[in-house]
């Protein structure tokens, strides 16, 4: 079995360390120690047979805490392999780690899109360090969650690809605030949609939006996972190379804090309702989608579609996405919930597993 430690034990991280104590409990599996948990003060370094700290109550409050350190993080999983590391933090430098620890022959499983939507180098560093190598075992380093948190896209994409498949286009609706957004303010129903401005404060009281909500609306979440699915299916693509359609309005782009920001978007709540008004007398509805063109222009636009589309009935913040290949010329969709700490975590989950599985097989 893998050994596991956890940088970044915050939201998303604390929801996978409930979820391996469910698992770890139940009489037919095989246990998955946690054998470090760290977070950007704290760091819990143990053993297979007392991870149990890890993993019950408060673990910044145990004995044996210490100041982090990520070098001993990965010293420590060394002495305890097979270990993954899963890096739970959105942070550029833990993402800059990953190849002294592919190098060690350490695993790696994170939700973070900076390692792969950041530096192309650094991505193509991983993917070499992770490449199959005949008669030799090999680091892997998996991150289904980067697209779709739990949904299998990448897993998907890779199936497809590794099959002798053609990509010929990805395009879907990456994030879940941008899907509740549009889901209530753009339908071919009622008219008496709810003003833009309106349903921008719902979600971001709801918990939907990053804390300014222009974080969602400039499309660079979406943006980079555009970047990640083009990378995998072999593209050179850089959030510099794409298109990406910033709906805030210029006016407001500048402004120096969040709250300012909501002060002021009801003042173009004309703007945004002349948008839905022309999608609608066309028989359309309003998308923010992200688009991979092998190949061609890809792109993170706002897209009209036909109320017959798929992406037209998608409810609440559901995630879609499309493949069209040279097998499915009628895509291949996979949709459902595309955010959150249960089902990122589902995600984070399901590539340990993979790992798991892999490693067992290779002893």
């Amino acid at each position: 079995m893998v050994n596991i430690a956890i940088v970044g034990p915050g939201l998303v991280g604390a929801e996978l360390i409930s979820q391996l104590r469910a698992y770890n409990q139940l009489a037919h599996s095989a246990k998955l120690p946690v054998i470090a948990i760290s977070n950007s003060k704290k760091m819990l370094l143990t053993t297979p047979a007392k991870c149990a700290t890890a993993l019950t109550g408060d673990w910044t409050v145990a004995p044996d805490v210490v100041a982090a350190d990520l070098t001993r993080v990965a010293q420590h999983a060394v002495q305890h392999q097979p270990c993954v590391i899963v890096d739970c933090t959105s942070s550029d430098s833990v993402a800059a780690l990953y190849p002294s620890w592919l190098k060690l022959g350490l695993h790696v499983v994170t939700p973070n899109k900076k390692g792969f939507s950041g530096s192309l180098s650094l991505f193509k560093e991983i993917k070499a360090l992770t490449a199959p190598k005949a008669g030799h075992r090999y680091p892997l380093a998996y991150h289904e969650a980067t697209v779709g948190a739990g949904l299998p896209i990448i897993s998907t994409l890779t199936d497809l690809i590794s099959t002798g498949d053609h990509i010929e286009k990805i395009e879907g609706i990456f994030s879940g605030t941008l899907s509740y957004i549009f889901n209530n303010f753009s339908t071919t129903g009622d008219a008496s949609t709810p003003k833009f401005s309106e349903i921008v404060a719902i979600a971001k009281a709801k918990g939907y939006t990053e804390p300014d909500p222009r974080d969602d609306l400039n499309g660079m979440d979406v943006a980079r996972k555009v970047v990640i699915l083009g990378r995998v299916a072999g593209q050179e693509l850089s959030l510099e190379s794409l298109e990406v359609e910033n709906i805030v309005p210029p006016e407001l782009r500048s402004i120096s804090t969040s709250e300012e920001f909501m002060e002021k978007l009801p003042l173009f709540d004309d703007h945004f309702a002349a948008l839905n008004q022309s999608a609608r007398e066309s028989g359309s509805v309003l998308r923010l989608v992200g688009t991979v063109i092998p190949g061609g222009q890809s792109s993170v636009k706002l897209v009209r579609y036909d109320a017959s589309h798929p992406f037209a009935s998608l409810k609440g913040s559901d995630n879609i996405i499309a493949f069209t290949t040279k097998r499915f010329p009628s895509p291949l969709i996979v949709q459902g919930s595309g955010a959150g700490a249960a089902v990122t975590a589902h995600g984070i989950f399901s590539d340990i597993l993979r790992i798991n599985a892999i490693t067992s097989y290779a002893l």
